[in-house]
């Protein structure tokens, strides 16, 4: 269920009870004075694509870091599996980390490690593979993401869309079932832009896992998602199908969709 800006409670993707693999409930988040999430609540679908959008500074990048754990809520829950993370020792949180994988803006790699260490690292360090098995599984996911003859290569020696799909080999190493994706296109071309969001649709669909994009292009939203959900001014204002966002009849969704200088969005 979620709750919009006007008050009105919208039904999304099925019953209270059901046990859904990533949910906030009244998350609140404030930074000083600064209010950011006011009481968030969102049930993500299941083994789909959902995409969040919304204006610069009203919470998204906030959000993914609640639901990986790395912030805590000032009030409210952040439920994986069906677990409140604040509700369980810091080693069940660890453990639960690893059932993620994420995408930041720039990739993340290290740059002392080349692209082969880079994605082995969750896998060195988290498990206990021998090398062998860890060189199969990475040169598996390099080539999967067209980088099996660039594995040498360090960071600063690739373009800016290889390093992404660098990020994504090493975010999918593990076999995650939540990938969170922090405007993975931040950066890109359109033309990059259009076959990194390729990518995304045929690991998913090779894979499945609950998959969430935050993102500011519009473009990828409509590709990409199952679902979209619009967040303004710390609360989500729509959610739901992905076609239906387009077609919402809210003033504030469609103005941002379509792009609309005309509307309750200003420069404010």
């Amino acid at each position: 269920m979620v709750t919009g800006m006007n008050g009105t409670a919208v039904d999304t993707i099925g019953p209270a009870e059901r046990v859904h693999t990533m949910e906030v409930r009244d998350v609140h988040k404030s930074f000083g004075s600064f209010d950011v999430l006011k009481g968030l609540n969102l049930e993500f679908a299941d083994n789909a694509i959902t995409t969040i959008l919304g204006p610069s500074g009203t919470g998204k990048s906030v959000l993914i870091k609640h639901l990986v754990g790395l912030l805590e809520p000032d009030r409210g829950e952040v439920r994986i599996f069906g677990r409140d993370i604040w509700k369980i020792s810091e080693r069940e949180r660890y453990e639960l980390r690893k059932r993620f994988g994420v995408l930041f803006q720039d990739g993340a790699l290290f740059g002392s490690m080349n692209i082969f260490d880079n994605t082995a690292f969750p896998l060195r360090k988290h498990t206990d593979m021998g090398e062998d098995e860890i060189e199969a599984k990475v040169n598996q996911r390099l080539k999967e993401v067209g980088l099996e003859r660039s594995s040498y290569k360090y960071p600063n020696e690739v373009s800016g869309g290889m390093r992404k799909r660098a990020g994504f080999a090493r975010a999918l190493v593990m076999n995650p079932d939540i990938v969170l994706f922090d405007e993975p296109d931040s950066g890109l071309d359109p033309v990059r832009t259009s076959l990194l969001n390729d990518l995304i649709l045929d690991m998913h669909q090779e894979y499945r896992g609950t998959y969430l994009l935050v993102t500011h292009d519009i473009r990828t939203a409509r590709k990409v998602s199952d679902y979209v959900g619009v967040i303004w001014k710390g609360q989500v204002v729509h959610y739901g199908p992905t076609e239906e966002a387009f077609n919402s009849p809210d003033p504030f969704v469609r103005q941002f969709l379509s792009g609309d200088s005309a509307g309750p969005l200003g420069m404010d």
